[in-house]
Parts: C-alpha cells; sequence; structure tokens
C-alpha cells in the first residue's frame, strides 16, 4: 500500500518505518529540510532503540524515502498520516496547539490540488494526539477547500518511548474511529501484518477514538500519582513503599503496572494530555476535579527529591557537589520534556549547589535546554561522558532516571570516588539493607525515612 506520514517526529518515524518495514510503500514528509537532511544522510533526530537501524533497512530497500514536498508523497498515497505535534499551548487553559494539525490539513489540500477525489481512494489517518472536535474540524477544512470524497478518520498511538517498535509491530490493541465502515476495513487491512496474534482492532466513531487516547493517558497518569502520594505517606508513617505495592498489585483488579513511585512523571504526553482532557471537559462545563488533581500532585511529586536533598544537607546547598544520574524523562529515550531531572537541576541550582550530570543519551540535549534558557556562571555544571566520572568528589548522588546502566554498579568504587557516600534514589533502584552494608546513606521513595523526624540539616 503506498503511504504518506507526515510529521519525523517520534510518532511519525515510528510510523513510517514500522510500516515500511511491513512491506508497504512509505514517503515521510516533513517541513524542516534539517531533518530530512539528516533522516537522508542516514541520521536520525531522536534516539528510541532499534528505530535508525530499521529506516536504514527500508531505505536500502527502496520501501521508505523522506522529503520536504507534500507534492511527492501525497497524490500517490491512498493513506496519509497525521503525525505532526500538538504541544502544549502558552494559554491560561493550556489546551493543545494545533497549528501544525491545520498547517498539514492545508498542505494536503493544496498537493490534492484542490479537486474533488473518489470515495475510498484517499483516507487520512489522524495519528497526532488532538482534541474531540478535531477530525471533524480537518475534514470541514478539506471539504471548505474542494477536496470532497477525502475519509478523515482517527488513529491514536499509544506508543512507549523506549519501547516504541515493539508496540507498533505488537500492539495491545489497534484504535480506529470511522464514519464508514468501509473505512475500517481498508485500516484493518493496513494493519493486519501487526494482529496476527488476535490483537484486537477497535472500530468506533472518530470522537470516541480521540477522547480514547486522553482517558488512556490520564488514567495511567493517574496510577503514578496515586502510587508516588501513597510512598510519600509512607515516609511520614515508617512503611515501605515496596511492600505495599506488592500489597496491592496482586489484586487483580489493580495491577502492578504504573505502581512503581518517582519523582513525578514527564514527557510529551502525560503531562499535556492530563491537561488538555481538564480543558476540553471544562468547554462543555465539566470539572474534571480528579485530574487537575492529578496534574497538581505531579508537579509536587518533582520537588519531593530535591526537599530530600535540602533536609540533609541544609537549604543553603554551597559548597556542596552533587551527582546526578539520569536526566531522560524515562530509560531509553533521549527526551527530556517535562523531565523531573530539570527540576531537580533548578532547584539544586538555585539552593547554591555545583552539579555533575551523567545519561546514556539525553546529556546533549541537556546541556542544549540549560544552555539555552538559565545563564549560569562557568564551573556550576560539568557534563560527564561516564556515570564514575560524575562522582569524583560529590558530596552526594540522586538518581533519578533508572537506566540499566545504574542497576547494579560498584559500589566500593563509588565509595571511593565520592567525598560522602550518600545515595537519594529517586526511583527505589538499590535495596536500602545493601546500601547499608556498603556504607551509605541512603534515602530512596517511600522506603519508610520519616522526614520530619530523621532527616536533620548538616
Amino acid at each position: 500500500m503506498k503511504i504518506a506520514v507526515i510529521g519525523s517526529g517520534y510518532v511519525g518515524l515510528v510510523t513510517a518505518a514500522c510500516l515500511a518495514d511491513s512491506g508497504n510503500d512509505v514517503v515521510g514528509i516533513d517541513i524542516d529540510p534539517k531533518k530530512i537532511e539528516l533522516l537522508n544522510s542516514g541520521g536520525v533526530p531522536i534516539y528510541e532503540p532499534g528505530l535508525q537501524e530499521m529506516i536504514a533497512r527500508n531505505r536500502e530497500a527502496g520501501r521508505l524515502s523522506f522529503t520536504i514536498r507534500y507534492e511527492e508523497g501525497v497524490p500517490r498515497a491512498r493513506i496519509i498520516f497525521i503525525a505532526v505535534g500538538t504541544p502544549e499551548s502558552q494559554t491560561a487553559s493550556r489546551e493543545a496547539d494545533l497549528r501544525y494539525v491545520w498547517s498539514a490539513t492545508e498542505q494536503i489540500a493544496s498537493a490534492l490540488n484542490h479537486q474533488p477525489v473518489s470515495p475510498g481512494s484517499k483516507i487520512i489517518l489522524l495519528k497526532s494526539t488532538v482534541p474531540v472536535g478535531t477530525n471533524a474540524r480537518v475534514l470541514q477544512l478539506l471539504e471548505e477547500k474542494g477536496c470532497h470524497g477525502v475519509d478523515v478518520a482517527s488513529n491514536p498511538e499509544f506508543l512507549k518511548e523506549g519501547a516504541a517498535l515493539d508496540d507498533f509491530q505488537k500492539p495491545d490493541r489497534v484504535v480506529v474511529g470511522v464514519r464508514r465502515p468501509e473505512v475500517a476495513e481498508i485500516v484493518r487491512e493496513l494493519y493486519a501484518p501487526f494482529l496476527r496474534t488476535e490483537r484486537p482492532f477497535l472500530v468506533m466513531s472518530p470522537e470516541s477514538a480521540e477522547l480514547t487516547k486522553y482517558a488512556a493517558n490520564a488514567m495511567l497518569a493517574m496510577k503514578i500519582s496515586f502510587i508516588n502520594q501513597i510512598a510519600n505517606l509512607c515516609d511520614r508513617l515508617g512503611a515501605d513503599i515496596n511492600d505495599v505495592r506488592r500489597g496491592i498489585g496482586h489484586d487483580a483488579r489493580i495491577g502492578f503496572q504504573f505502581l512503581f513511585p518517582g519523582p513525578g512523571y514527564g514527557g510529551s504526553c502525560f503531562p499535556k494530555d492530563v491537561r488538555e482532557i481538564v480543558a476540553t471537559a471544562s468547554k462543555v462545563g465539566i470539572d474534571l476535579t480528579l485530574m487537575r488533581t492529578v496534574d497538581s500532585v505531579n508537579e509536587a511529586q518533582k520537588l519531593v527529591l530535591p526537599e530530600k536533598i535540602r533536609r540533609h544537607f541544609g537549604s543553603n546547598l554551597t559548597g556542596k557537589c552533587l551527582a546526578i544520574w539520569g536526566l531522560a524523562f524515562k530509560p531509553r529515550t533521549d527526551d527530556i520534556r517535562e523531565a523531573p531531572s530539570l527540576v531537580l537541576i533548578r532547584e539544586l541550582l538555585q539552593a547554591g549547589a555545583t552539579l555533575r550530570l551523567h545519561d546514556p543519551e539525553a546529556l546533549e540535549n541537556v546541556r542544549q535546554y540549560i544552555e539555552r534558557s538559565w545563564n549560569l556562571e562557568k564551573g556550576r555544571i560539568v557534563y560527564c561522558d561516564k556515570p564514575y566520572g560524575a562522582l569524583e568528589g560529590v558530596n552526594g548522588l540522586a538518581l533519578v532516571t533508572e537506566w540499566s546502566d545504574y542497576r547494579n554498579p560498584d559500589f566500593e568504587l563509588m565509595r571511593r570516588l565520592m567525598t560522602e557516600p550518600i545515595v537519594f534514589d529517586g526511583r527505589n533502584v538499590y535495596e536500602p539493607t545493601k546500601m547499608a552494608e556498603y556504607g551509605f546513606t541512603y534515602y530512596g521513595i517511600g522506603r519508610g525515612q520519616r522526614l520530619n523526624e530523621t532527616l536533620t540539616p548538616g
């Protein structure tokens, strides 16, 4: 099948690569000539395990190409994916900014010469995460520009960064929102190679499909904020969140997924999608109190780790040097959008500390972000290309992202490198008893440390 994928960001590239890998003829389109030049030269603008190799394989086979020209991909395509970004707007409501969706729609109409097409010959699949009603507006825009007969369907993505290729090729389910059942059958044919293990293909209205994406992310975000609040309660009551998590996770109605406490969720999806569903509900007179609270709980959770550090050392960290392991919002990605590490860095710098940072993939993105956003005097931050290099002479280590690189370190070497053997484990990667055996002072999230009673300024 001939396919065009508009947008060469995270969702667009994964979609284009996986569909090409299943034998389709795919053209990726993006308005950024630097991205297209990078892709055509063998590079990839994001880090996702296996993606670069898959793109290279399919480019070599002639099934995947990239261009800045809509005319090279849209007229020939049976299915046109819109997979552009929908970032959070800067308005008070913080709803999704759809300018790139509208621009892509106009460019599609232009590439089709603003002419009608025969029914079923062109299907636009909205892969971008968009508010309810966007599908209908895209269809309206196309018809206003003379492109009658184009079908517009919704096909939300459910990809996890770091495991996106597996998620696309072995989906839990495929959701498609259509107005005509014939369109659903064409989309089913496209996804057939990925549904051979009887995974469900769920057909519904475009509005239901649009809301499904937000509802799913809101539910997952809610589970994270829930377990984080229970973890904070554990700290005050002397309980251990790992025991509590096991105690509730074995209840089949609850399960273990997303019941891991930490420094708060980040990334491009959960924060903005929770805020968008609140904004959408507000427009129709519904106050989603629960979802607003989920967002505020998460923002507060990002301050828990810096607060533990200040309670140990005192509020003034001048003269203290701290290491941070893990900067991406989760492992196996270089994405730092809404990352808890950025809040920790900001708080520690404001308290006067100097920092030594390491991350296997996101280090350069953080460097660029800090240089772009903050005016720091030289020497406040050292960027380290090795984990142990970040520990030299530091007064403590904060682990923020649970990369596998950090799971089984050489604790004896760590002790020798660090001026003070103190670990603030934001992901509960290490066992408190083992850390005590190696001579470390250890603080986790919800591991039974009563902050008001046992943590005193040093």
